[in-house]
């Protein structure tokens, strides 16, 4: 009992309890959290088909753009504890809870215990992770699986330990069938930690590493093989897939495609509204033949939502609605999204497609630019310097462990900097990935850079206040944009406080001070002051579900987590689009279930399966979460994959399986002209005062109830009844 008690370290302790509190506080109150992902939770819960697949909808016709791990434990929760927004956000919030953890043993054994501990608290308050890990989002579960791999690595490599090896490899496998090629960022650090300490001779070392590749393969391919070699009219539509295949989703919209910002023309799963491509997926041309064509995507002024030629052949159009953000003819040439878009406040957000999501210009400073430095930059300063502590009595003959694992997790960091710093399609929220090596270096460095202050070791003495100095003026940096919005008095406190422990310090290098230890903590905690106020901006300005981001202006608009005064209309007019939280969750642009509606559809269901179609998920997401009703949606989260041909849809009415039909809201962002032309064609449509709350036929309220009713953000939804 005394030796369990002296191993015990109460310091770790309140650190988890900030990051529970950060991760945690106040998401029994997200009821939907990101609804694409709730959505497909709710789907899964009714039958193993749909579980299997990640399906989107009730009829399992169509998959989520991710592949399924994360949404299975999802599910699981869901199944215990019921289908909620707390219950499916939960096991992101225990995954960052253990990625602190983590990270602290990880670090203990080889840095020691202080670098342990400055490590987990500097986990803790990367401020993208409490972002992140309070929404059901897939990145912090991503994140824990890849420490965890790190960990048996850590543990094989040290102790030559095989079976550890291949479970290290293996883990980063389910790693990919949770946000597949992301979780192969981190291989480099993985091979180059293997070959410099895994202890074994050569040939045994080879072949391991051989295995353990295969093992990596294997599972990583496992459910993506399974699911391309079943028959296409025997599984869901791959949702987002150029080919609807699982593979070319994997290196084309999840991999490729990120890079180099070139979406395809399904999804544009992360796009609001459709904003860029959106194609017509039955008509599968040439998009860029044309680039003055206008789409159907969301009509713009003056263009007549139910004109029956109105087809999508460029859905960029999706824009014009919000006004002012069109090319020259009206649109995007060829489906792009500008390289630069002016804010209101004046800041621009450029990057090509990156840059609609507040990622700002590419380059080797973008991590440091205002858009992304608040999410995971804040101690890179004291990263670089620590570096050169670690590895300034580097030798040839002389490698430590110490310099191994941090090469380990420069290895980490320099590609996925370098990724961020370049990439065409990404959202602030990514740079979760920043994360663990950013904290793991931050505990080690500043250890190392402490021990040459303390040892007055010839310049490297020097070290630990110059990144004391550099870390606050960054962190000053960082604030001072925001200063009308949280007060200048946190900049210039950081700031003052900084230079005045750095004055402290360099005077009293020379000396022997009873205080000397006592300085140096306070300036490590002035150095957190930033990234702690960040981390709590989720809990304290509001957080978004579907595009979670940290920072002060509240993540409830769809421009990097910014609120933004865009106009609406043709850009004449002066009023700011709707924030796009709700019951949902900030973020979300979500119907709600309307009695009304749900009322009228249950009492003239006449035997049907499903309750009804949509062409827009959001418009399912209620009646599917809330209701456990049966709902079809027709053409995945953009509405435009191309999930059922006109005949499989006139087989669906003849059977009876449905017979209502919701089209337009969001559904009009380059969705499926051909489906909807023939839904109008053969469908009678249903006066809105019979289904619709607090509407009279041919009127549709622009409040709340309005948007409640299927006046959503899109445009005004039409109820149909078909009978063939």
């Amino acid at each position: 009992m005394n030796n369990t008690k002296r191993r015990m370290d109460l310091v770790l302790l309140p650190i988890v309890l900030l990051a529970a509190f950060l991760n945690g506080y106040g998401i029994w109150n997200d009821q939907y959290a990101n609804s694409y992902y709730t959505t497909a939770v709710g789907s899964m819960l009714s039958n193993f088909h749909n579980f299997f697949y990640a399906s989107l909808d009730s009829a399992g016709s169509v998959t989520v753009d991710k592949p399924p791990v994360v949404f299975w434990i999802q599910t699981a929760f869901a199944y215990v504890f019921g289908l909620r927004g707390w219950s499916v956000i939960l096991p992101q919030v225990l995954a960052g809870i253990g990625s602190v953890l983590l990270i602290y043993f990880m670090v203990k054994p080889t840095y020691g215990l202080a670098a342990a501990r400055i490590s987990a608290l500097a986990m803790a308050t990367v401020p993208v992770v409490a972002a992140v890990s309070r929404t059901n989002n897939i990145d912090s579960m991503l994140v824990f699986t890849l420490l965890l791999g790190s960990w048996f690595l850590f543990k094989g490599s040290k102790q030559g330990s095989t079976w550890r090896i291949l479970v290290a490899f293996g883990l980063i496998g389910v790693a990919f069938n949770m946000k597949m090629l992301q979780a192969y960022m981190i291989l480099p650090a993985f091979y180059l930690l293997y070959l410099l300490a895994f202890q074994a001779k050569w040939r045994r070392k080879i072949i391991l590493l051989i295995g353990s590749t295969a093992v990596l393969a294997v599972v990583s391919l496992s459910w993506a093989v399974t699911v391309d070699s079943i028959p296409e009219d025997e599984r869901p539509y791959i949702g987002s897939s150029e080919t609807n295949s699982v593979m070319e989703l994997a290196f084309g919209y999840n991999g490729l495609a990120r890079l180099t910002g070139q979406q395809n023309t399904a999804g544009n799963a992360g796009m609001p509204n459709g904003m860029g491509q959106g194609n017509n997926r039955g008509n599968r041309e040439d998009l860029s033949s044309d680039p003055n064509q206008t789409g159907s995507g969301v009509p713009g002024a003056g263009q007549d939502v139910n004109a029956p030629d109105n087809d999508n052949t460029n859905g960029s159009n999706g824009l014009n609605t919000m006004g002012g953000m069109n090319g020259p003819n009206g649109n995007f040439p060829s489906g792009q999204m500008p390289n630069v878009i002016e804010m209101p406040n004046g800041r621009n957000f450029g990057g090509g497609m990156g840059g609609m999501f507040g990622t700002g210009e590419k380059g080797p400073l973008r991590l440091f630019q205002t858009e992304l430095s608040g999410q995971a930059s804040w101690l890179l300063p004291v990263v670089l310097l620590g570096c050169i502590a670690i590895f300034a009595g580097l030798r040839r003959r002389n490698i430590t462990n110490k310099h191994k694992e941090a090469l380990f997790w420069l290895a980490w960091l320099l590609p996925v900097a370098a990724f961020f710093s370049v990439a065409g399609f990404f959202h602030q929220y990514y740079l979760i990935m920043l994360a663990p090596p950013i904290a793991a270096l931050t505990g080690a460095g500043f250890v190392a850079m402490w021990k040459s202050y303390r040892d007055r070791d010839g310049w490297q003495a020097w070290l630990l206040p110059v990144s004391l100095l550099l870390t606050t003026l960054f962190g000053w940096y960082i604030m001072q944009v925001y200063n009308d919005t949280i007060g200048a008095g946190w900049s210039i406190s950081e700031l003052i406080a900084g230079i005045l422990i750095t004055v402290i310090l360099v005077v009293i290098l020379h000396r022997t001070h009873q205080w000397k230890q006592g300085f140096i903590i306070a300036g490590f905690m002035v150095m957190l002051i930033g990234p702690i106020y960040w981390a709590f901006t989720p809990i304290t300005y509001g957080g978004n579900s579907m595009i979670p981001a940290a920072g002060p202006t509240g993540s409830n608009g769809m421009v990097g987590g910014a609120r933004m005064g865009m106009p609406m209309g043709n850009g004449a007019g002066d009023t700011e689009m709707p924030a796009m939280g709700g019951r949902g969750g900030m973020g979300n642009r979500n119907e709600e279930v309307d009695t009304a509606t749900l009322n009228y559809l249950k009492e003239h269901n006449t035997g049907e399966t499903y309750l009804f179609a949509t062409t827009d998920y959001n418009q399912a997401a209620p009646y599917i979460i809330d209701e456990k009703a049966s709902v079809i949606t027709l053409g995945g989260f953009s509405g435009s994959d191309p999930v059922y041909t006109t005949e499989e849809l006139e087989q669906l009415v003849k059977s009876g399986q449905v017979k209502y039909f919701m089209v337009g809201g969001m559904g009009g962002r380059g969705g499926n002209s051909e489906i909807s032309d023939w839904i109008k064609e053969h469908g009678t449509e249903i006066p809105t005062s019979e289904w619709q709350t607090g509407t009279d036929s041919g009127s549709t309220d622009n409040g709340d109830t309005g948007n409640r009713a299927g006046f959503g953000f899109g445009g005004q939804t039409t109820l149909y009844e078909v009978k063939l």
